[in-house]
């Protein structure tokens, strides 16, 4: 047996009356003081310490038992102020790597926030925010002009423009992407309007140049437009003028000292030349209507101008100037097989008639652009500038009366050419032309109310073809040629659509 180091000879044995060891480690000595009984009590929560009153009052026979030490509970923050579960509580899927697609939220700032589960992203979210900022702050300097009435478009677009770039990239390539985008965005023309090339993100500027050339390319053919050539039921059913009317027609071309309803104010007045013409007081746009009384009122008018009328009555039309179909085909053919037509009308004292007629080809060259002046006795009231963009010089310079021109369309249409345009009833009928091969996209197009609703030639540009239309102010008005190639367009926009839609021919709609 080793021998004692004498570590506890300074400690009172506690079995000093009774120990028969013969080494004991432990003091026999009575000099040497009782141990103190060992205090546990810290490890019990509950129970208020207190220091004992002296040492000689604790007996020797009550046992002390430690108490066991519990178990300490790892600390956990609370899950009612966090954003996320704990990063080992949350479900990171599979190893399929699906995308992380971004949501906006608007702050004060109008910056975007990609929120996105940052398990799901490739490219680490605080990367991906600072450029998505990058691309914010670029956006905003390039729609600076349009941003006041589209608030919410530079933070849609980098948000978009984000999520392409991250799409088509890897987590070595993203930021280099990032900044060729933004390179992209700097090199833009600066948009003026929400339709302009430059508005939209690279893959949005991608998609329309890919349109554009391919309706450019479409060469437009009688197989290729022959399912939508309209029916005659249908074309009645839309206001066309299919049969000539009855009587000798051309018989009485004014009504210069007659009473009629002016279209403008609704009163009754006296058909006179511009200078005795009376004033009328009306509204060029739709007006709008009060309650006085619980009876609906219309607002005094905004204009001021002469009193005009319109005409829509076949027999009254025919009367001002005859009807006649086109020509049929002759033997050696060189008309158009499809052409696009537009006019430009004025008010006169033989009603609503022609002053302008443009006629584009089916590859969208200018082929015809006349002004028209009146026939004999019908004298101009007002050439409704606003709307028809004809000028007192350009009227002073027109030559061609209108059966002058009848004469020379019918060198390039005929009864077989498929004619299209917009409301292309109204063109016909001040051309004073029957025809039954029409294409009018007023009703390739429908209004979603039905007749006798018509959606507007630059809405259906601007939501199909992505441009504006029909820009100018109250001086230029409109241009024939411009509405003749528009609806030119947008019917290879829809031959083009349908093609996708189906690998058959395009579909009738009517």
């Amino acid at each position: 047996m080793f021998s004692s180091l004498s570590l506890f000879k300074n400690l009172s044995c506690p079995h000093l009356q009774s120990c028969n060891r013969l080494n004991c480690p432990f003091s026999h000595s009575t000099t040497v003081p009782p141990p103190k009984p060992l205090a546990l009590d810290f490890l019990q929560p509950n129970i208020t310490r207190t220091a004992p009153a002296s040492t000689s009052n604790t007996p020797e026979s009550a046992p002390i038992v430690p108490a066991k030490r519990p178990a300490l509970q790892s600390p956990q923050k609370p899950l009612s102020g966090s954003k996320e579960p704990p990063r080992k509580l949350q479900k990171v899927g599979s190893s399929a790597q699906p995308r992380a697609l971004p949501s906006a939220a608007t702050p004060e700032s109008n910056a975007p926030v990609l929120r996105v589960n940052a398990a799901q992203s490739l490219v680490p979210i605080p990367v991906r925010q600072t450029m998505l900022k990058t691309l914010y702050d670029h956006f905003v300097t390039l729609y600076k002009q349009i941003l006041p009435t589209n608030p919410t478009l530079a933070t849609e677009h980098a948000l978009r423009q984000e999520e392409e770039v991250y799409s088509q990239s890897t987590k070595l390539t993203y930021r280099n992407a990032v900044i060729q985008s933004v390179a992209a965005v700097k090199r833009r023309p600066e948009p003026s309007h929400i339709s302009h090339p430059s508005v939209g993100t690279e893959g949005d500027l991608i998609r329309r140049a890919e349109e554009k050339k391919a309706l450019e390319n479409l060469q437009l053919s009688t197989q290729l437009l022959e399912p939508l050539v309209h029916t005659v039921s249908d074309l009645k059913t839309w206001g066309y003028f299919v049969e000539i009317p009855p009587g000798p027609g051309g018989d009485t071309p004014s009504l210069e000292g007659r009473i009629t309803k002016c279209e403008r104010c609704a009163q009754y007045y006296v058909v006179n030349r511009l200078d005795e013409t009376g004033k009328c007081v009306y509204h060029w746009g739709k007006p709008y209507t009060t309650r006085v009384n619980g009876k609906s009122v219309d607002s005094e008018g905004c204009s001021q101008g002469v009193h005009v009328f319109y005409e829509s009555s076949p027999e009254d039309l025919h009367s001002r100037h005859s009807f006649s179909f086109l020509l049929p085909p002759s033997s050696n053919r060189t008309t158009l097989d499809v052409a696009a037509l537009d006019c430009e009308m004025v008010y006169t004292t033989g009603g609503f008639r022609v002053a302008r007629v443009s006629v584009v080809d089916g590859s969208g060259n200018e082929v015809f652009d006349e002004f028209i002046r009146m026939d004999d006795g019908v004298q101009v009231i007002d050439l409704n500038t606003r709307f028809s963009g004809i000028t007192e010089e350009k009227y002073a310079a027109a030559s061609l009366t209108l059966a002058s021109v009848r004469e020379a369309l019918n060198a390039l249409i005929d009864a077989q050419t498929i004619l299209i345009g917009h409301a292309l009833d109204n063109d016909l009928k001040t051309l004073r032309i029957i025809h039954h091969r029409c294409i009018d996209t007023a009703i390739l197009f429908p209004h979603r109310a039905g007749l006798p609703y018509r959606r507007s030639l630059r809405e259906l540009v601007r939501e199909h073809l992505g441009r504006l239309i029909q820009t100018g102010d109250a001086t230029q008005g409109h241009s024939s040629i411009e509405d003749a190639s528009a609806t030119l367009d947008l019917v290879r926009w829809f031959v083009v659509n349908n093609k996708r839609k189906s690998s058959n021919q395009p579909a009738v709609v009517t």
